[in-house]
């Protein structure tokens, strides 16, 4: 196969998409997000996108064990509001090379489509379990910060740390070059587990902005999950100290 590989699987008349990026990041918040979208609105496949950055794996799936070669897809998803695009997978690229030439080639395909805007969802790590979820954002350009700010979206200097690595980084700084009006919504979690909670404080933003409605009573559930680990460990984490003639080896 070619390095990138394009199957258009339908083709639907969209009004203006928004671009909506969901790939697996920190706490699998942004891949949390989409798939919390595709579940509670209407949603239809619209392309999957095959490269050889993407691990050299396939998914099994069914009763049939049917074997599916590792994409990323995009969806048009129907929410009330503004049409979406959201593009979400399993995997991200393996070089720097690949996120750069696949992140051009999701722009290319959000294009075809019409779109203009973006968001790119993820998650901020902040090292220590979190109670009051706060959503960080960028922007590609300094206008669209007054719009993300009315969502509760704050603005932090020099965070995230680093910056924004990966598919979500290159949606603003390869958007901009092209003209396309993209933002970050970056829930803040531990980064040490799969946070439920961040992804609907992400999609709450979203929802603000988009100006649609959601249900969250899947996502409750599996952060109702989550609280059950995080107080497991929390439990390890405060136990009684171990005695110093405890601390022998055991071979």
């Amino acid at each position: 196969m070619d390095d990138i590989e394009i199957d258009e699987v339908a083709t639907p008349t969209l009004a203006e998409p928004v671009l909506i990026e969901g790939l697996p990041g920190v706490g699998h918040v942004g891949k949390l997000a989409a798939e919390h979208l595709l579940e509670e609105c209407d949603s239809e496949l619209v392309r999957r996108v095959y490269s050889t950055e993407f691990p050299p794996q396939v998914s099994v799936d069914g009763d049939d064990g049917v074997a599916s070669l590792t994409c990323a897809e995009f969806h048009a998803v129907e929410t009330g509001g503004s049409d979406l695009l959201v593009l979400t997978g399993d995997h991200q690229a393996g070089s720097n090379e690949g996120h750069y030439r696949l992140t051009s080639t999701f722009l290319d395909v959000a294009e075809s489509f019409g779109a203009t805007r973006a968001f790119a969802l993820g998650g901020v790590p902040t090292g220590e379990f979190v109670e009051e979820y706060t959503v960080l954002g960028a922007v590609s350009d300094e206008a669209l910060s007054a719009e993300l700010r009315e969502a509760d979206v704050e603005f932090r200097t020099d965070e995230p740390a680093g910056g924004i690595v990966g598919v979500s980084g290159l949606v603003l700084g390869l958007g901009s070059r092209r003209g396309l009006e993209a933002a970050c919504l970056m829930g803040e979690t531990s980064g040490y587990l799969v946070d439920p909670k961040s992804a609907r404080a992400v999609l709450e933003s979203l929802s603000t902005l988009l100006e649609f409605d959601l249900a969250y009573e899947s996502l409750e559930d599996r952060a109702e999950e989550m609280e059950e680990v995080v107080g497991k460990i929390r439990e390890m984490q405060d136990g009684p100290a171990i005695p110093d003639d405890d601390l022998r080896y055991i071979g």
